[in-house]
């Protein structure tokens, strides 16, 4: 299996990005592309005892900056190390791909390179939000503007994709709400809660609070990229706040300092619950090929076990499974049209 890693995307790269790919040459079987400025990279992988016959380097010192307008990386910048390797990536020279770039560059290359899964309206970042039952929130930031129809497509990919690579059987999918009626939120909200009901292929846990996500009302919530993407920084911020807190108050004083001793095994369970590097990154699903997109501030920790899901996509067929369901959407809808007509 061959894996692009972009080397200069990310706010620590290429350093982090780097170690991250040395790391994963050790312990994965893949064959990583590094694809970035290689005296530099070359350099880093040296001073980590990188396997050095499980990686190949392509050279480009062009970078997508997170200021970049997202379009610029199949224009004005097709050369930096994003264009490149989802060049790659779209003829068959790599099986997947990772990314801790802009995530807007990299949602508009791969739909224009590699490209959606055929009947794929909208491609979008699905992430997995660390709760004691794990969540597929859909969308987290691609597409701010949404229709019913990409909800209902997003519910059933999100489906896919947890029961295969996280081995749930029977996924059940939320739609996140203002509240938990039926006839709540605004038209999109409402035309989609009918269509998810309708679905035969999913478990339809309804609409749900945000105030309820934590406590595992359903393992996939569909969303707009706007409310997801916000709601996703939220619970980012409070974990910081809560763990922040926590600490303050176990160094205190000598006797809060014994109290952080008989918890410590405790708190550091906590903390690495709700580490994002643990799960590496956030697939792009509905795209022809296995894109992660890993945390824009992505450790060496969260590039190495965003290869270890970019393997475990590749292997689950997750996308072959989403053509299925997306042909048998496209004549459900056709369907549903000609009904329309003859009414």
């Amino acid at each position: 299996m061959n894996i692009i890693i972009d080397a200069m995307g990310g706010d620590h790269a290429p350093s982090e990005i780097v170690k991250g790919a040395a790391e994963a040459s050790k312990i994965y079987e893949s064959k990583l592309i590094l694809v970035g400025n290689q005296p530099v990279v070359e350099k880093i992988l040296k001073e980590n005892d990188a396997v050095s016959t499980k990686i190949d380097i392509v050279h480009t010192d062009v970078v997508v900056t997170m200021e970049d307008d997202p379009i610029s990386v199949v224009r004005a910048k097709k050369e930096s190390s994003m264009g490149v390797g989802l060049r790659m990536l779209k003829t068959d020279d790599a099986d997947a791909m990772v990314s801790a770039g802009n995530t807007g560059a990299l949602h508009a290359g791969s739909s224009l390179l590699v490209r959606p899964v055929k009947g794929v309206h909208r491609s979008g970042i699905a992430t997995l939000l660390p709760f004691a039952r794990p969540v597929l929130m859909m969308d987290c930031g691609a597409n701010t503007n949404v229709t019913a129809e990409y909800l209902e497509q997003w519910a059933i990919m999100g489906s896919i994709y947890m029961k295969n690579v996280h081995h749930i059987e029977s996924p059940a999918v939320g739609l996140l709400n203002n509240g938990t009626e039926e006839a709540k939120g605004t038209q999109v909200q409402i035309d989609a809660y009918q269509k998810l009901k309708a679905l035969e292929n999913i478990s339809f846990a309804g609409n749900v609070e945000s105030r309820e996500i934590p406590f595992g009302p359903c393992d996939v919530l569909v969303t707009d990229g706007f409310t997801g993407n916000i709601t996703l920084k939220l619970v980012e911020g409070m974990a910081k706040f809560l763990l922040g807190t926590l600490k303050s108050m176990y160094t205190k004083n000598t006797l809060t300092k014994m109290a952080y001793l008989m918890m410590k095994d405790q708190l550091k369970q906590l903390k690495s619950d709700f580490d994002a590097s643990e799960y590496g990154g956030a697939p792009l699903l509905g795209l022809k090929k296995p894109v992660i997109k890993a945390h824009g501030s992505s450790d060496a920790r969260a590039i190495c076990n965003a290869v270890r899901q970019a393997e475990a996509f590749v292997r689950t067929g997750v996308i072959d499974q989403i053509g299925e369901a997306m042909a048998v959407y496209d004549k459900r809808a056709v369907k549903a049209e000609e009904n329309d007509e003859q009414q």
